[in-house]
């Protein structure tokens, strides 16, 4: 062993409290992956895949290829035939009333063609063919017939495909012959039930024509309605002078009442005797009277006879001022209670009217409604008789006509290549279908695959940094494959060279830097990891897995050999207390260890062991297995023993069961700088991942980053720089 003391662990000088937790990366966990595929992930699943898609191809190519070559080769021959829209079946026997111009007629070309298929015409074509080919029956030469619309053109044509292709020429002239029959023979005759068919119709549109004519006459007469419109009109004017009448009416009405009331006070009876003449006139008279009588007084005494006359006319007329009054008074309140009442009469002959107006009002809706419907159906009716009598002298026109309706605008001829199998077309089909069934096959089987196959899939997938990247070997795979796993074994088997041996060998030993891939791989891990924090570097760390068989023990053990070679005191804790490894790849013994130390009294410098060959890198194994392994690593002595490593090494490197299942992880990373995690390329399920996720969550541990192990992608410097910084 180095030259480094070793504290008791019951010594003063060894109170150490285990290291705080560096804050170099908050755990933020995993990302799920996306439904979607970029061009990087699908050539890299095509190129795992690249056997299954080659072995299905190759199978379906090869079906493909003998069907086709055993297919028997079948000729195929046609003709065309130019149809006439406007002339032919499109009017025959039917007529389109809802057409609004006759002469723009269109043929059912769906129609035709099932026609031209149907057993009344095919059977006379069939019967003069048999005397050739007695092969030949309905049903065989509907199969073999293909009758179609040329796109969107007034064409149409007659395919017949057969084995024998001297026959081919001789049934379509058969056939193309009998339909130009059929179409002259076929037209005249249904020309004339056109118009046999108008004819009938004719009367029965005629009285419908009648009939709504002389409703919509009644209904004009018995409603005195013209139209909506200048009915509307009407009301409104209506309601427009009874309400200027009613206004007006209230008014005088008003005025009337006020002038009745009026007459009954004081105010009122001064005012109409004011207006009277005969009235004013005696006050006057009453007037003078008493002036005389004034200045009389002034002169004489009240008993003389001047005065005594005055005052006697004075009396006299006093009376006849009375009557006057009750006269002029009387004349007025007749005047304002005949108004009244005139007025009166008039409101209630103006209340009739509005009663009238509003009537006709309501009635309104319905007389329009009726009206409307009247008039459309009139319009249709009339419409239809319209067409009916335009198609009638259409078809008779037609009739008289005798022009050819089809014209045969391309001949059939004996046709030289077969149509099938076409060989270059059907084998470019079936490798394309091939390899498309391949590659679909390939993709199923990669969506299946829930484990990562490359780096960047797990960069993408994964927030948290990629501190290494370790390339696969299939060397190192063996090796490790063949690594003893039962607990207390001491050494490799007799005639096996040693496994130290075979790792510096292959990788280079901790002296040899820059040997080898794998030892440049580490080389990067270990100063990403030095360069998390570079004021405070990473003195402990954990190093565990999602699932067992991810190389955690493996790359802990190469880590270590790297942090020597950097010229660093390592100490190695193989805390795996259930299946440990380490004192396999260090070729040391495991009759005493961690556990010990922890379950005993023993001191923990009888537990240190020196790897051979490697000056500056410690190993504590795990010791004998104990019940209880999580027991043991959650026990006050597991941390103060964690302190005691941190004060005398610069780098305590701890290997632990994988976190899927087992808390062991989680008992002893919280007491270090952190925790890697190894996951293992083409190896590591997903859903290892995503409970790792979970159990790292609930826990105070300081996830440091993920170490790529397996990478079996190109390895170059350019990849490496960028890649460790992920």
């Amino acid at each position: 062993m180095e030259n480094y003391s070793i504290q008791p662990l019951n010594s003063p000088q060894n109170t150490i409290t285990a290291p705080q937790s560096v804050p170099l990366q908050a755990f933020s966990g995993f990302e799920e992956e996306g439904a979607g595929w970029d061009i990087r992930q699908f050539l890299g699943a095509l190129q795992r895949r690249a056997l299954v898609i080659a072995g299905i191809a190759s199978i379906v190519m090869g079906g493909v290829t003998y069907t086709t070559l055993q297919e028997k080769s079948v000729y195929q021959g046609s003709f065309q035939i130019l149809v006439e829209p406007v002339d032919d079946d499109a009017s025959l026997g039917k007529v389109n009333v809802d057409n609004p111009n006759p002469n723009k007629l269109t043929l059912d070309y769906e129609s035709q063609i099932q026609i031209l298929k149907s057993p009344e015409l095919m059977n006379g074509i069939v019967k003069d063919l048999r005397v050739l080919y007695s092969d030949i029956t309905y049903d065989s030469l509907v199969q073999s017939l293909t009758i179609s619309r040329l796109g969107e053109t007034k064409i149409i044509q007659v395919s017949y495909a057969s084995y024998d292709r001297s026959r081919i020429k001789v049934v379509l002239d058969k056939i193309a012959k009998s339909y130009l029959d059929y179409s002259l023979e076929k037209r005249k005759t249904k020309l004339r039930q056109g118009v046999k068919f108008v004819d009938q119709q004719l009367p029965t549109i005629r009285n419908r024509v009648d009939r709504l004519q002389k409703e919509l006459q009644i209904f004009r007469q018995r409603y005195d309605f013209i139209t909506p419109e200048n009915e509307a009109s009407e009301i409104s004017s209506k309601f427009s002078n009874l309400s200027s009448q009613r206004t007006t009416l209230n008014q005088q009405l008003a005025v009337s009442r006020d002038v009745f009331t009026n007459l009954s006070a004081d105010q009122g009876k001064l005012a109409a005797l004011n207006a009277s003449p005969a009235y004013q006139q005696m006050i006057t008279q009453l007037r003078q009277i008493e002036v005389q009588i004034s200045g009389e007084l002034a002169r004489f005494q009240p008993d003389n006879p001047t005065i005594q006359t005055l005052e006697e006319k004075r009396q006299n007329i006093l009376p006849l001022i009375a009557q006057e009054e009750r006269r002029v008074l009387g004349i007025k309140y007749a005047e304002a209670a005949n108004q009244i009442q005139t007025l009166d009469a008039q409101s209630q002959e103006l209340a009739k009217d509005e009663k009238l107006v509003e009537q006709r009002a309501k009635l309104l809706p319905i007389l329009t409604r009726r009206y409307t419907e009247l008039q459309r159906d009139l319009g249709i009716a009339t419409d239809s008789l319209n067409r009916f009598l335009s198609t009638r002298e259409n078809l008779l026109i037609k009739v008289a006509q005798t022009e050819l309706p089809w014209e045969l605008v391309k001949a059939a001829v004996q046709p030289n290549a077969p149509v099938s199998p076409n060989i270059p077309q059907n084998l470019t089909l079936g490798f394309a279908a091939s390899l498309i069934l391949g590659i679909g096959v390939a993709l199923l089987l990669e969506k299946t695959d829930n484990t990562y196959h490359a780096v960047g899939s797990l960069k993408d997938n994964i927030r948290l940094p990629i501190l290494g990247i370790l390339p696969f070997d299939k060397k190192l795979q063996n090796s490790q494959h063949h690594l003893a796993v039962v607990a207390g074994e001491k050494q490799i088997a007799a005639g096996d060279e040693p496994r130290q041996n075979i790792f510096n060998r292959q990788f280079g030993s901790a002296r040899s830097t820059g040997r080898g891939k794998f030892w440049e791989a580490l080389q990067v891990l270990y100063t990403n990891i030095q360069l998390l924090n570079f004021e405070r570097p990473i003195r402990s760390l954990v190093v565990s897995s999602p699932l067992p068989g991810d190389g955690k023990s493996t790359v802990a053990f190469q880590l270590a050999q790297t942090a020597t070679a950097m010229g660093k005191r390592v100490l190695l804790v193989d805390a795996d207390l259930r299946r440990p490894q380490l004192h396999n790849l260090s070729e040391l013994n495991n009759v005493q260890g961690l556990s010990s130390v922890i379950s005993t009294n023993l001191p923990v410098d009888q537990v240190i062991q020196e790897v051979p060959g490697t000056s500056g890198l410690s190993v504590i194994t795990a010791g004998p297995i104990l019940p209880d392994p999580a027991r043991l690593l959650a026990s006050e002595k597991m941390k103060q023993l964690m302190a005691h490593f941190h004060q005398n090494f610069d780098l305590v490197i701890y290997d632990v069961p994988c976190l899927v299942g087992i808390v062991d992880a989680r008992l002893v990373a919280p007491h270090t700088d952190g925790i890697v995690l190894v996951v293992r390329l083409d190896k590591t399920d997903k859903s290892g991942l995503i409970e790792a996720q979970d159990s790292l969550r609930i826990s105070p541990t300081n996830v440091l980053g993920i170490i790529a192990n397996g990478d079996k992608g190109k390895l170059n410097d350019v990849s490496y720089s960028h890649s460790s910084h992920g």
